[in-house]
């Protein structure tokens, strides 16, 4: 059986032009525009998220440019479409990462110079373990049909239980990955600038800032957990799948900045991405059910339906959010 890159239809030299423009836009990044370590400002963040914004939605003309040539027009907005649907996913899970990056920085008083460096690296960490996870579910899908009952049912229950009311907030000094660290890393009591390890009485320590890093890539791989089975939902292509997170992803340090500090303002995203996560679990188990029970391969919900289910929902939970702040909504409750 080929591999799932080749199936994808992709050529090797479209996915080496787009790890050729990431690598140039990390690199302009961290080598250009933050080789000094300085706190973000908001000018700053709101103009980096208007450029990862651009690229993201401008590379679903690249999609259509591609998929348009080898297969014609209709299947080019068809994927164009899956493409901009799994970005928004992706970009609205992305939200509750900001927060809990947020909570992690917070309560370990991370110098806001370095907070820059800790999500760059983070991120590149992401991108590997994304890339690993999406192979590893796309080729589940292909090797086991009765897998796509799995991830579907997943969505669901996930998306329920998003809905649900949390009984408490995430405690960083709880979390199992920090007590794992603490016990097999010797750590220092403090920073030392932005550098990860120190030398200490003739040993290598941590610092608190690798504490930090190891904390929002294991966060990051927890999120994984829910959005790329979300994303296989839309499309089992690992061109859509893979871009559309790099997109998503890269974006997040801007965003973070920019808006890290307004994020409960929308307190009534989560219900949205609940019945996003819904939406796409069930419509998962259908399609599954069509094809496996039924023996109805042809069955599709239309790509547009979604795209309007997700764009529809994320805006009107934040119209919802600014007309009844948190506050108010507390109280009708």
């Amino acid at each position: 059986m080929n591999t799932v890159l080749v199936s994808s239809g992709v050529p090797a030299w479209l996915w080496l032009a787009f790890g050729l423009l990431i690598l140039a836009m990390l690199a302009l990044d961290l080598g250009v525009f933050h080789r000094k370590p300085h706190a973000v400002e908001m000018k700053e963040a709101l103009s980096w998220s208007a450029v990862w914004l651009t690229l993201g939605f401008g590379f679903a003309g690249v999609v259509y440019w591609f998929y348009a040539r080898e297969h014609g027009a209709p299947v080019g907005r068809e994927f164009a479409a899956k493409y901009v649907t799994g970005y928004l996913i992706e970009k609205s899970l992305s939200v509750d990462n900001i927060f809990v990056f947020w909570m992690i920085f917070s309560y370990f008083a991370v110098p806001a110079k370095h907070q820059h460096k800790i999500l760059f690296w983070g991120i590149l960490g992401a991108l590997a373990m994304r890339a690993i996870m999406i192979l590893a579910g796309i080729e589940l899908l292909e090797r086991f049909a009765w897998m796509i009952f799995v991830f579907g049912a997943f969505l669901v229950l996930t998306g329920l239980k998003m809905a649900l009311p949390k009984k408490h907030e995430m405690d960083p000094a709880k979390n199992p990955v920090l007590k794992l660290v603490r016990r097999f890393v010797p750590v220092a009591e403090s920073y030392d600038g932005d550098r990860f390890f120190v030398r200490r009485t003739g040993k290598w320590v941590a610092t608190p800032l690798f504490v930090v890093l190891v904390l929002v890539e294991a966060t990051d791989l927890v999120f994984a957990v829910d959005s790329i089975p979300a994303i296989l939902a839309i499309s089992p292509d690992p061109f859509i799948v893979y871009t559309s997170n790099v997109f998503a992803i890269l974006g997040l340090r801007a965003l973070f900045f920019a808006v890290g500090g307004l994020v409960g303002l929308f307190h009534y995203l989560q219900y949205a991405l609940a019945v996003v996560l819904v939406w796409v679990g069930g419509k998962l188990l259908w399609t599954g059910y069509m094809k496996e029970v039924v023996g109805d391969a042809s069955f599709k919900v239309p790509t547009a339906i979604s795209l309007g289910v997700v764009v529809g929902l994320v805006a009107l939970s934040i119209a919802a959010s600014l007309r009844w702040p948190k506050a108010k909504a507390v109280v009708a409750e």
